[in-house]
């Protein structure tokens, strides 16, 4: 819940850098408030950013004042949108179920889902990580993701915003624990989905982090707010 239209401003800078600079070996995707959705899609295509939503319902209309439909994202000029992000599971007690049904109706407004999955705290410390990790993705992910572009993002709910991060070797053994449940379910289409890492991804570790094994690309959350920092996570793949 950050960004407001003085936020363009961070947005034309980093659209600088990424237009003047050697071009990016990354694809840029930002996900702001719905406020300033078709402000950022509008303003970043030029510098190849796209964009995406936060959160949708899992209807395409109806009786749900203040909640937004995928093909309202889509409206707005998104190409993405995140589902099941720790903290709608957490503050809202989204379940995996829901998140599927989200998943289904960004599908089929033709935006490509962000699918988070994540453990806490306690979960890790009983050793329960990977079971919980599973457990998600096989509820979260709908079948149609065997026709359907989706991505997967990893978030360990410990590590964000709390500057604590996962060793890289803990990091490269839950992104390949993922990767072996997506290519068990969907075979060689699961070999190509892409995970994410999310977890104070920043600046000083994001060049170490990158380079890991089946760490595709980074959700990344407070470091993307000023556009000199957003664009060294970038730069480091």
């Amino acid at each position: 819940m950050n960004g407001l239209m003085a936020s363009l401003e961070e947005l034309q800078i980093l659209a600088g850098l990424l237009t003047t600079g050697e071009a990016p070996r990354a694809l840029v995707v930002i996900c702001p408030p719905a406020t300033i959705l078709s402000n950022v899609s509008a303003q970043g295509a030029s510098a190849g950013i796209q964009t995406g939503g936060q959160d949708c319902h899992p209807n395409p209309s109806g009786a749900h004042t203040g909640d937004i439909a995928a093909n309202m994202l889509a409206d707005a000029g998104a190409q993405y949108v995140i589902v099941g992000h720790s903290e709608r599971r957490a503050n809202h007690a989204e379940t995996d179920d829901l998140v599927r049904a989200k998943a289904e109706a960004a599908m089929g407004a033709g935006l490509k889902p962000i699918i988070c999955v994540g453990e806490t705290e306690a979960e890790r410390d009983g050793g329960k990580a990977e079971s919980v990790v599973a457990a998600q993705l096989a509820a979260s992910i709908p079948d149609a993701a065997e026709q359907h572009d989706v991505v997967v993002a990893y978030e360990p709910v410990w590590a964000i915003g709390t500057g604590r991060t996962p060793t890289n070797d803990e990091i490269a053994q839950m992104h390949g624990r993922i990767r072996e449940i997506l290519v068990e379910r969907f075979g060689e289409k699961g070999a190509g989905i892409h995970i994410l890492y999310g977890g104070s991804l920043k600046p000083q570790n994001a060049r170490e982090i990158l380079a890991i094994e089946n760490v595709n690309g980074g959700l990344v959350g407070g470091a993307s707010l000023l556009a000199k920092d957003f664009y060294t996570i970038i730069s480091a793949v």
